[in-house]
C-alpha cells in the first residue's frame, strides 16, 4: 500500500505506527452553512479510505469532527438571531441527514470543538508554560511562531509567502504577525466559556490539535483534508502539536483536491456552490460519487454541464448489464477474483479510483459480450463487481430500484447552467491573447465587454477563468 504524503511530497510505503491499527482523522465541516457538494466529496474520499485499509487488515479508528463554534457561526448566530450553539446543534442535524442520503458511514468518533473546551484551554494552558504560547492584556492567546523553528514544514512557504498567503490579523498585542490565536477574548454578544485568560472561545486550528490529541494521544497515522486546508490549518496544527509534545504529530498527512465550477473555485462569496442536498435531487447518489471517483482524489475537479449526467448514463448502462444478467442467471454467489485483484492493485497505489473505475468500462463490455454468447459466467463478474465496488459506494442497490430511481429524480438542469457560452470563450480567449501581446486597450475594451454580457475574468499567473456573475 502506498500513499502520497503532503508532508514529503511523494508516495510512500504505508506503514502505521502501531502494527496492524490505524489512527486516521479528517478534518470535517464548519457547520456555519449547509452541506455543499466539496463538504460530500471530502467525507466520501476519507471514507473510503478508511474502509480500504479496513479491507487490507487493519484495525482503523477513524476520528472527524464538526467545528461547531468559529467566527463564521457566530455571524450566522447574530443574522438569523438563533444563538450561536444553537444554529450550530441544527446544521449538524441537517447535514447528518445530508450525508445519510449520500451514503456516507459515520467515523469512529465523532468529535464536536464544544463538548472539548475544557481540553483546549489545557492544552493552550500547556503551550503557554512550555513558551510557545503568551496572553494579552485583553484575553487573547497567541501561538509564538518563532518558538518553533519548523514552521513551514508542511506547506514549504517562506515567512513572506506566508504573510502573502493568509490574512493577517491586526492586534497591536501579537509580537509577530504570523502569529496565531489559540484563544480568543469575546466580544459583546458572543457566545463564550470561561477561561484563566477571560471570557472567550477557542482559536480555530487548536480544535483540531486538541480532539486528535483526545481521541488518539500525541501521534496519529493518516490526518486528511482539503488541499485548501495545507495552509494555515495544518500548518498550525503541526506547530502547536509538536511543539506541546515534542513528537511527530501525523505520519501521513493526505489532501484531496478541491471542487471547481467551470474553472473557477467554489465558493459562496462568487455564488457558485453546489448544495448537496439539492444535486441528491437531482441525480442518484451513486451516480454523484461516480462522477467525482473518476478523479484521483488529489485532482481538483471541474464541474460542468455534462460531469453528472455523463455519469448516471454510464451507471443506468452498467445496471442495465446487470439486470439482464442477474435475471437470466440468478444473483452468483462465487466472484472472479481477477476483478477483485485488479481492483486492489488500483487502490494499493494511492487509493486511484480514478483507475478503479475506468476498468469498469472493458468489465461491463465482457460481460455483455457474455450474456450475448450464453456465457454462465458473466453472473460470477457481476457477483464480483459488486462485492468489490461497493466499497467505493456503487452497485449496491437492486437493479430495478437503482433504475427506477434515476426515472424518478426531478428534471435536471438545463444545458448551460455550468458551461459557458462558446462565443463568450472566444471572447475570454481572444482577450487573453491580446494581453499575452501586450494590447491592453484590446484587453479592457473586452473586460468590458464580457462585463456587460454578465460575466466576471479574473487573470492569474496560469491563466485566466470566467464565471457568471453571482
Amino acid at each position: 500500500m502506498r500513499i502520497y504524503n503532503t508532508l514529503t511530497r511523494r508516495k510512500e510505503e504505508f506503514v502505521p505506527l502501531e502494527e496492524g491499527k490505524v489512527k486516521m482523522y479528517a478534518c470535517g465541516i464548519t457547520v456555519s452553512g449547509e452541506a455543499h457538494i466539496g463538504h460530500g466529496y471530502q467525507a466520501l474520499i476519507y471514507d473510503i479510505m478508511r474502509k480500504y485499509l479496513q479491507k487490507l487488515g487493519y484495525d482503523v479508528t477513524y476520528a472527524r469532527n464538526y467545528t461547531d463554534v468559529d467566527d463564521k457561526i457566530i455571524a450566522k448566530s447574530h443574522e438569523t438571531g438563533i444563538p450561536a450553539d444553537k444554529y450550530a446543534a441544527m446544521m449538524i442535524v441537517k447535514i447528518n441527514e445530508v450525508m445519510r442520503e449520500f451514503d456516507v458511514d459515520d467515523p469512529t468518533i465523532w468529535l464536536k470543538a464544544t463538548e472539548n473546551i475544557g481540553n483546549i484551554i489545557s492544552f493552550v494552558q500547556e503551550l503557554i508554560d512550555k513558551g510557545h504560547a503568551y496572553p494579552t492584556e485583553n484575553g487573547d492567546v497567541y501561538f509564538d511562531v518563532s518558538s518553533f523553528p519548523d514552521y513551514g514544514m508542511l506547506s514549504r512557504r517562506t515567512v513572506e509567502e506566508m504573510y502573502a498567503g493568509v490574512r493577517i490579523e491586526n492586534d497591536e498585542e501579537k509580537r509577530a504577525p504570523a502569529d496565531f490565536a489559540l484563544w480568543k477574548a469575546a466580544k459583546p454578544g458572543e457566545i463564550f466559556w470561561e477561561s484563566p485568560w477571560g471570557k472567550g472561545r477557542p482559536g480555530w486550528h487548536i480544535e483540531c490539535s486538541t480532539m486528535n490529541r483526545v481521541a488518539f494521544g500525541d501521534q496519529i497515522d493518516i490526518h486528511g483534508g482539503g488541499r485548501d486546508l495545507i495552509f494555515p490549518h495544518h500548518e498550525n496544527e503541526i506547530a502547536q502539536t509538536q511543539a506541546l509534545t515534542g513528537k511527530q504529530f501525523a505520519k501521513y498527512w493526505t489532501h484531496n483536491g478541491l471542487i471547481k465550477v467551470n474553472g473557477q473555485k467554489m465558493s459562496k462569496s462568487l455564488g457558485n456552490s453546489l448544495l448537496l442536498e439539492d444535486l441528491l435531487k437531482q441525480y442518484t447518489n451513486e451516480a454523484i460519487k461516480f462522477a467525482l471517483l473518476q478523479y484521483s482524489y488529489r485532482q481538483d475537479i471541474n464541474i460542468t454541464d455534462n460531469l453528472f449526467p455523463d455519469a448516471e448514463k454510464h451507471l443506468t448502462n452498467f445496471y442495465t448489464v446487470l439486470d439482464a444478467v442477474e435475471k437470466k442467471y440468478g444473483y452468483g454467489s462465487v466472484g472472479n477474483k481477477a476483478i477483485d485483484d485488479a481492483f486492489n492493485e488500483a487502490m494499493s497505489d494511492d487509493f486511484n479510483t480514478a483507475l478503479a473505475i475506468s476498468r469498469l468500462f472493458s468489465l461491463f463490455k465482457t460481460m455483455q459480450q457474455k450474456l450475448d454468447a450464453g456465457d454462465a459466467s458473466c453472473a460470477e463478474d457481476a457477483c464480483q463487481i459488486r462485492k468489490t465496488y461497493s466499497l467505493i459506494g456503487l452497485f449496491k442497490k437492486k437493479s430495478a430500484d437503482y433504475l427506477a430511481e434515476v426515472a424518478a429524480k426531478s428534471p435536471k438542469p438545463a444545458a448551460g447552467d455550468f458551461a459557458i457560452p462558446a462565443d463568450i470563450q472566444a471572447l475570454a480567449d481572444q482577450r487573453w491573447a491580446a494581453r499575452k501581446e501586450r494590447n491592453w486597450a484590446l484587453a479592457d475594451q473586452i473586460r468590458s465587454e464580457l462585463d456587460s454580457k454578465g460575466y466576471v475574468i479574473k487573470d492569474s499567473k496560469e491563466g485566466y477563468t470566467i464565471s457568471r456573475k453571482s
